[in-house]
Parts: C-alpha cells; structure tokens; sequence
C-alpha cells in the first residue's frame, strides 16, 4: 500500500555480440533502444502509477504521449502538471476499470517509440493495516494505516479502535499520497508501557460507528534471546551535586542528611518507554530519583547513561541505607549502599543544605576533563526524554 513498485523492462543489447559471437560493428554500437518505466505498477482500480521513458532523447517539437485503453484519456508525457518527481507522469487508472492486463504504448509525433502491459489487480475491500512486522513491544508507537479504495467508498471520517490503546485514535488522509487518495493515517499511536502480552483487535468505524475493517496486533516484552530482553545495566551508582557521574560509585559514597546527591544508572537497551519511567528509590530518600537520559554524556556513554537528583531527608538517623532501582518491568532489580552522616558529603561540601539549592545539580557535563558548566536550574531544560528510534519515524 505504501511501498513504490516500481517496474523497469529490462532490454538486452542486441546485434553481433550475442549472435553465435560474432561481432558486428555497426549494430554493436547502436545504444539500447528506448523503454518504459512503470512506479506503482500492478494498480488497483481507482490508483495512479507513474510513467517514464528511458533512452529516448527528446526532439523538438515532437510530442511524446501514453496511450492505453485503460486511461480515460492519452496522456501527455511533457505536461508539467502531470510530472511526478522521479516517477514521470501521473497516470490515473479509472475506479471503473476491469482487472487485466492492457497494452501501453508511448507515441511520439504520432510514432510508436516504447510498448508495455499495465496489469491492473482486482479491487480490494477496506483494510487496516500496523506498520511493521512481528510482534510490537509494550510501550512502543505503532502507525496504522487504512485503506478504503473501494467501488462506493466516499467516507472522509474514520476512527480506530482498540483494548490495546489508551482512547480512540482519528485516521487522517494522507496528504502525500497521488497514487491512492484513500489513503488514511495514524502515526505514532502509543502502546501503553503495562500492556500485557497478547493479541488485541484493531477496528476502523466510519462516522455513523459503522465498522469498516478489522485487524489483529500482537504484544509482547522481549524475551530470552531477543537482543533488548535485559540489555546491560550497571548501578546505581552515586555522585555529588557538584561532582561528575563519570567519577560515581557504587560503594562508599557517603552523604550528609538533608542534602542533595545524584543517582546513576546505565542500561544498553530499556525496554521501550522504559526510558521515561526509570526511577531510584530508598527510604533515605524524600522521594523516588526520577532518572533522565543524560543529554551532554549520555549519547557518548556504552550502556546509554541517565542519572537524576535525590534529596535524602532531613534529621535522617545515620546509617548504610539501600538505593533500588527495578527496570525491564520488575525483571532487573539492582540495590547498592550510601551511607547517610551528619556531617559534611563526598563531594558536597558542607552538610547543611545551600539557601540557593533547589535539588538540582549545579553542574553538566560536557567530557571528561571538559571541566564543568554552571546552568543553575536550568539544567532541567536539558533532561529530555530519549526516545527510540524506530520511531514513526
């Protein structure tokens, strides 16, 4: 529906040189004689495919057209208004076309230069279909797309529907597509990041609720053997407000009560929306560290590196408190130990919290021995959300 077919008739180089080996001199220079290119090819009633000529060189004033009687009409090969870039010319096949194959000659000054078939498919009924192949991951974005090139079809409203996504989704007609204007889309249509394994109906309804086509979607977190089930993750780990996560560490990193610290964590692949969920616990802390992908180190760091302040309580007793981190949805769970004083923090300075702390880090991260860049609390703006590409797009 969506993928350029494209057909070229392949024509070999005739004369002496593949006749008995024989070589004749004059035809074996003759160049290769002109043909037609089809994009698109194989249209269904109601599509357009797209025409060209190849090793024809143009002549003055000679006109070259398409003819087929397929068209509605011949069809100039030199109108500007019916060239498509790199595809030639559009040519429309009827809604009132019978499957088949027709011939296809293009003609120019009234001669015969280059002939070909166009195979016209039978019609096909209203269809949905999710991008992509396989099974999807929870939390990932699917693209639907739905197709109601039909004899009688004339709705302009459509909505998707299933138990597998959070509300109903609006299909939109594609803006892009000259070969099929019935053509409707959703991109980028999110699979809840607790959606459980299995397989979920996708229906289109019109605007009166009547329903147009029906498809299924399959669900699953990645398992044993697939290259995302665990990815590689180390941590936590922990560092300073005023440190670096490129000098943390999981083991006697020390902090004082009612100040702020930061909490590391890397993993090689998260599960898909994982990246946005990521959080540090520990009952030192006031509340859970929410963990962002590190946008100044992180894309330089193998496992991708996200790290997140926390602010450990107030009149905490001291003692060796667990920091947790659970992931790949409860299938990792890693805890390591800080150790909570009084006094003043590794890499903190003095215990007792600033007037101008907000509980974020005061320092970023540009590399290793880059030195640091103060953005105060600014440095929010630069916590974004990684987002995975495979996604569409």
């Amino acid at each position: 529906m969506r993928a350029s077919r494209l057909r070229m008739v392949a024509v070999g180089v005739c004369g002496g040189v593949l006749s008995c080996g024989v070589m004749a001199g004059p035809a074996a220079a003759h160049a290769d004689p002109p043909t037609i290119s089809q994009a698109y090819a194989g249209p269904r009633p109601g599509e357009a495919i797209g025409i060209g000529l190849i090793n024809y060189a143009p002549k003055p004033g000679v006109h070259l057209v398409a003819e087929s009687p397929v068209f509605a009409a011949p069809i100039r090969m030199d109108d500007p208004a019916a060239k498509v870039d790199g595809l030639g010319v559009k040519a429309p096949i009827p809604m009132s076309a019978k499957p088949g194959s027709y011939p296809l000659v293009i003609k120019a000054g009234g001669t015969v230069v280059a002939r070909d078939t166009i195979d016209v498919r039978p019609p096909r009924r209203p269809s949905i279909e999710v991008d992509g192949t396989g099974a999807q991951r929870p939390g990932t974005r699917v693209r639907l797309f739905f197709d109601d090139l039909y004899p009688g079809e004339t709705g302009d409203s459509f909505t998707a529907r299933s138990p597998a996504f959070t509300s109903p989704v609006r299909l939109t007609r594609g803006k892009d597509s000259w070969n099929n204007t019935r053509v409707f889309s959703a991109l980028n249509v999110p699979l809840p990041f607790t959606l459980h394994d299995g397989t979920y109906p996708i229906w289109v309804t019109d605007g009166d609720g009547r329903r147009k086509a029906r498809t299924r979607l399959v669900v699953h977190s990645p398992r044993p053997g697939d290259d995302d089930y665990l990815g590689r993750t180390e941590g936590p780990a922990f560092f300073g407000r005023t440190g670096s996560p490129l000098d943390s560490r999981d083991k006697g990193f020390t902090v004082a009560a009612g100040t702020t610290m930061c909490v590391k964590w890397q993993d090689a692949s998260p599960d898909p929306g994982e990246e946005e969920r990521l959080t540090a616990t520990s009952p030192a802390f006031q509340a859970p560290a929410k963990l962002s992908f590190d946008v100044l180190k992180g894309h330089e760091e193998d496992p991708p590196l996200f790290w997140g302040p926390a602010r450990i309580k107030p009149g905490l007793k001291p003692g060796s408190y667990p920091v947790t981190v659970v992931s790949h949805r409860g299938r990792v769970k890693k805890t390591s130990y800080l150790t909570v004083t009084q006094g003043q923090s590794q890499g903190q300075g003095q215990g007792r919290r600033p007037a101008h702390d907000d509980g974020l880090p005061t320092a970023l991260w540009a590399g290793a021995g880059a030195g640091a860049l103060a953005l105060g609390a600014a440095a929010a703006v630069l916590l974004v959300r990684r987002r995975r590409g495979a996604s569409l797009s």
